[in-house]
């Protein structure tokens, strides 16, 4: 819960308040009167009458009553300063102190008592161990440098102080400005989530900042961080995050192939994919995608790159290409006129090169073509710099003009940080954003056009027993399904299944007989992991073999039976779902065998998923071009393949209890996808 008194608050009190700015209670109030805060402001110190020119008391119980409290004390005090406090009628409170949960099991109920006490008021608690929080209203952090304040900067939370302020120190250099930034440290009563919610709660078009930038290294409630991150992107925010912590701590024993390729951060990239997240990789990269959402936004991702020094708008070049970004070539009649208009040698086919030599008159002119003649480009990278010759701030007054009245992005690639320093701080001074390095504006820019609007639109499916499915899942035990309810299962799903039929001894092949055509496959049933027992015995052609391959497979240790089935051909493909407590269940799509195996070429999606979702996740395969029918392979119906994915989304909303679900293989072909083996786990 946030109050108004933690976003406005009409007065302050810092408890801890010191003369030494090398102290936090000292930075803080020093920031707080740096600020300009308007409100009453108090201090409490008992060493001190005046602390910084402000008045200080002995205690809290000698002060007025006070909306916001921060707090840079000792750890064990600072649960009887805060219940003093709420006595008189504080309901915010910023704990900037050390010394709780971070520290183990003691610092955990040192920690819980503040929540008790903020609870009990109603009201909000950041931290502890935290830096602080700005708003409009004033500048509460101890450490780092101050951004200055912007109606329309960014809005950003982080988890960590120490990277907040180290992606402070790069916006801020980099002319990025900002709304609010929230350092939620413990998160004990506030966490990422709620500052989400309170953005989403309070947004209002076009007076809210549309900018948001997380640094979370949890995420400990995925269905509201959700919940408030996709309702601000379809409210027309973007929103840039950095999610520590990628890589397992060891690698979990699972029982199924979607369970070994699933994971936290899976489901988290799958959660940032669903809202519309740009997921950054460190802090310079947030850094550079908060500065190209906070430009204008693209119609499509075809760029001109202009550049007075060749390597760089060939570095750049190569690094859009390679991320399917267009560059696309300026040709013809346009061109030609706009050549004429540069030094001899320049090269306007993009990259434009208007060499070393080229001036602000003729970057002005560059850039009018782009905005104005150049049909086939979207947006515009300038790379300038200088080798030190000359003053380049009439070159970067007209860059920042152009930025500023161009309908396309332009977007400023300045690298000489030394030798152009002076005119970097007159761009900057002016209000322009710049990046110092085209590779990596390029990886940023790429991540941004590859992120898409979330739309939801979910297609619904007449045809689907749901309660035949609900009464499988309410008369099965916890564990595995057995193969002939799970592909019972599937066929309340109305999907293709391909013809199985299930014997326990020799005798029932002669009595189904009339069923069976061969060539057929025979699989044991029971066993989870079928090839691991060579449990699967392909290509068998009469009854012969037939009987020799069960007498096999029966022998096996836990088998209860044999499916036949007949040899199918067509594409070998994979699809699965996995539950992720907290984040709900994964949706997985690949092609099989060593693609799946070997090379986890698996695409996966949170449920339930939109059509596009779904199409998405068939396009992003690495083996997409296999579905096209590459090199004479037979083509895969693309729109079979979102329907399976759209009716195993619909499965899990059905039965939730499924925690695991692998369709290993299925078969495509250009006009159906059949089921060939299936495994389901349930826990109700």
């Amino acid at each position: 819960m946030i109050v108004r008194e933690l976003i406005e608050p009409k007065s302050i009190v810092v408890v801890g308040g010191s003369n030494d700015i090398q102290k936090p209670g000292g930075k803080v109030l020093y920031n707080l009167l740096r600020g300009n805060y308007e409100g009453e402001l108090f201090v409490v110190n008992p060493k001190e009458n005046e602390v910084q020119g402000v008045k200080a008391f002995s205690s809290c119980d000698k002060l007025p009553k006070v909306e916001l409290a921060i707090i840079a004390i000792p750890a064990s005090f600072v649960p009887s300063t805060m219940e003093e406090l709420a006595n008189r009628g504080t309901r915010a409170f910023i704990v900037l102190s050390a010394g709780f949960s971070e520290m183990g099991e003691e610092g955990k109920k040192l920690e819980q008592k503040l929540v008790e006490i903020v609870q009990n008021v109603q009201g909000s608690l950041i931290g502890p161990n935290c830096i602080g929080v700005i708003t409009k209203q004033y500048k509460g952090v101890f450490a780092g440098p101050v951004p200055e304040y912007d109606k329309f900067g960014c809005d950003f939370v982080s988890a960590s102080g120490a990277t907040a302020v180290f992606i402070l120190e790069e916006a801020i250099e980099r002319g990025v400005k900002f709304s609010s930034i929230f350092s939620v440290g413990n998160s004990a009563q506030i966490g990422v989530e709620e500052i989400l919610e309170y953005w989403d709660v309070n947004y209002v078009a076009n007076e809210s900042p549309f900018v948001k930038l997380i640094y979370a290294e949890q995420i400990t409630k995925p269905e509201k961080f959700l919940k408030h991150t996709l309702s601000l992107r379809q409210k027309g925010c973007k929103i840039a995050a950095i999610k520590a912590g990628r890589t397992k701590a060891g690698q979990r024993a699972v029982s199924s192939h979607t369970g070994a390729l699933a994971g936290k951060d899976t489901a988290v990239d799958a959660l940032f994919k669903k809202a519309g997240i740009i997921r950054c990789d460190g802090r310079l990269e947030l850094v550079n995608v908060a500065s190209i959402l906070l430009e204008k936004e693209p119609r499509g991702n075809r760029v001109a790159v202009v550049t007075h020094a060749g390597g760089p708008g060939v570095m750049l070049t190569d690094t859009l290409e390679a991320e399917g970004i267009e560059v696309p070539k300026i040709e013809g009649p346009i061109a030609e006129e706009l050549l004429t208009k540069l030094h001899y040698g320049s090269s306007v086919s993009n990259p434009i090169d208007f060499l070393a030599t080229g001036t602000a008159e003729q970057l002005d002119i560059i850039l009018d073509y782009v905005e104005n003649k150049f049909q086939n480009i979207d947006a515009c990278a300038v790379i300038f710099g200088t080798p030190g010759l000359f003053d380049v701030k009439k070159v970067y007054d007209v860059l920042y003009n152009r930025i500023q009245s161009s309908v396309k992005p332009v977007y400023a690639i300045l690298p000489s940080i030394i030798q152009a320093k002076d005119a970097i701080e007159q761009f900057k001074n002016l209000g322009g954003r710049y990046f110092n390095d085209e590779v990596a504006f390029g990886k940023s820019f790429a991540k941004v056009i590859k992120t898409q609007k979330p739309i939801a639109r979910f297609i619904d499916f007449p045809d689907i027993d749901a309660e035949s499915i609900r009464k499988i899942i309410e008369n099965s035990k916890n564990g595995f399904l057995p193969l002939p309810k799970s592909f019972e299962l599937l066929k309340c799903m109305n999907l293709e299944i391909v013809k199985n039929i299930y014997i326990t001894n020799p005798s029932e092949l002669e009595l189904n007989s009339k069923e069976i055509t061969f060539p057929i496959v025979m699989k044991v049933v029971g066993p989870i992991h079928k090839t691991e027992v060579k449990g699967v015995v392909t290509n068998i052609r009469n009854y012969a073999d037939a009987i020799d391959a069960f007498n096999t497979l029966i022998r096996i240790p836990e088998a209860e039976g044999v499916v036949i089935q007949p040899m199918v051909s067509g594409t070998e493909l994979f699809f699965g779902c996995k539950y992720e407590k907290g984040y709900g269940h994964l949706i997985a799509f690949g092609l099989g065998g060593i693609f799946v195996e070997i090379l986890e070429d698996v695409q996966m999606s949170l449920a339930p998923l939109t059509d596009i979702e779904a199409h998405q996740m068939v396009e992003s395969i690495k083996g997409y071009k296999i579905l096209l029918g590459y090199r004479g392979l037979p083509k895969v119906s693309k729109q079979s393949l979102v329907q399976v994915l759209l009716r195993l989304s619909k499965l899990v909303e059905i039965a939730p209890e499924i925690v695991e679900l692998d369709i290993n293989p299925a078969f495509g072909s250009e006009n159906n996808i059949y089921v060939v083996d299936v495994r389901i786990k349930v826990e109700c």
